[in-house]
């Protein structure tokens, strides 16, 4: 047998549910946690319906659609949780849905990971999930594909219900101010262009925060020192954390450039990580709550990047060449998942939406049912555009006299300083030069 997955109970009867909505051909994401020994799946999510498709093409696999939704509901999963995999109901035969099946979760796992700041590490866990159920019998069938491998081979697994299966699970989080500067060059003139302008000024701020030090409750663990050690075992912990960043000789040492603009971000951020309870590690705890920060600041700046380009082109890209705009980049906002004891999921509110907005995304996108108290909107206070003193704060000409301002450390503790860091606003702004 290959890989065991424990499963919730409450994905049995979301499958079960689907299974008696007798819609024709069913799909949808499998999301939870990784390890070495088995993975956790704490939830399912349907694929939307495509609201223009005719009905017939309900029926068929759209895998452009599919695809589409895993790299949204990626966005709105905190640091530990990941989409693992894909589910299909439908009545065909388990064996003539292989191949299709295998084709999808490669094309999720591609798209999903180009989005990454981040390179793989060696102890990531490169197989993706397929559940085929048939909504008749209520058969399912479990297969893993290693997607590291283009030709890998379906592997059957252990699908194993289980009651609980996060109540346990233990969180780490910190607030970290972020200022970071991206040179923009004369010819973007496409999103594409945009886009990968942006990914690789943000992947050396990526470098600083992967090399950066993290304090766990005040101190620097060894990597393999069991986060919850002397801890009652199945008893939920949290713990805060501090990210000490260093600026890199590359930053230090470079000299001033042309380019045709630049992307200032700054403002404060919320970052968590859900942890198994299997006995986690120090190296984990780090290693998932570093990529949620890369990732939540490269999710808001990607959602803003497009609005922008259109914006410009709207206006026929008739603007002063020396102006400077001011945005403010969306919020991160939580809501548990009710039946998965704890843990929570997130959404980006811009500040001109409402609470509404974001239920009727996290119904679409996750197919979950909150109200608005359930949503947590606390953790970062919404970004607000300061007239007084904006410009002078940009006028900086080379990476190395902005250096020159900042200290060798800069830490963040939420625990004394979380009051005074949620007030800060978390901006975009985007100058031409």
């Amino acid at each position: 047998m290959g890989r065991g997955y424990i499963v919730e109970d409450a994905v049995e009867g979301y499958l079960s549910k689907l299974c008696e909505q007798h819609e024709g051909l069913i799909t949808g994401l499998l999301i939870g946690q990784s390890s070495s020994q088995r993975d956790y799946v704490i939830m399912a999510s349907r694929t939307p319906l495509r609201e223009e498709s005719p009905l017939t093409a309900r029926n068929s696999l759209d895998k452009e659609w599919v695809t589409e939704h895993a790299r949204q509901v990626s966005r709105m999963l905190p640091g530990g949780l990941s989409v693992l995999g894909i589910f299909i109901i439908t009545d065909t035969d388990a064996k003539d849905t292989v191949t299709t099946l295998c084709q999808l979760v490669f094309a999720v796992e591609n798209l999903i990971s180009s989005e990454y700041l981040w390179s793989a590490a060696d102890d990531d866990i490169t197989d993706c999930v397929t559940l085929h159920v048939n909504p008749k019998t209520r058969k399912t069938i479990c297969r893993t594909f290693d997607t590291k491998n283009p030709k890998s081979m379906a592997k059957p697994a252990d699908w194993k219900y289980q009651s609980g299966v996060c109540s346990s699970w233990s969180m780490v989080s910190c607030c970290l101010n972020v200022d970071l500067l991206v040179p923009l060059p004369d010819n973007r003139t496409s999103t594409e262009s945009m886009d990968k302008c942006l990914k690789d000024g943000l992947k050396e701020w990526a470098n600083q925060i992967q090399n950066g030090i993290c304090l766990i409750e005040g101190k620097k663990l060894p990597e393999d020192a069991e986060l919850m050690a002397g801890q009652k075992r199945n008893t939920r912990q949290t713990c805060t954390v501090q990210l000490l960043i260093t600026p890199d000789d590359h930053s230090l040492s470079a000299a001033a450039q042309p380019c045709g603009g630049s992307v200032s971000v700054r403002g404060a951020i919320h970052s968590r990580a859900y942890l198994h309870s299997n006995k986690p590690k120090a190296r984990l705890a780090e290693k998932l709550l570093k990529r949620d920060v890369l990732s939540t600041v490269a999710t808001r700046v990607q959602m803003l990047v497009e609005e922008l380009l259109i914006s410009e082109e709207s206006k026929g890209g008739c603007k002063d060449k020396h102006s400077m705009e001011k945005f403010c980049l969306p919020r991160r906002i939580f809501c548990p998942v009710k039946l998965c004891g704890p843990v929570c999921v997130c959404d980006y509110q811009f500040s001109d939406e409402g609470q509404s907005e974001a239920i009727d995304r996290l119904k679409e996108m996750l197919d979950i049912e909150i109200a608005e108290e359930d949503l947590d909107t606390t953790q970062e206070t919404p970004a607000e555009i300061q007239e007084r003193g904006v410009a002078a704060e940009l006028t900086v000409e080379t990476a190395e006299a902005l250096e020159t301002k900042r200290s060798n450390y800069v830490g963040v503790v939420m625990a004394t300083a979380v009051a005074l860091l949620a007030t800060a606003a978390s901006m975009l702004y985007l100058s031409d030069i």
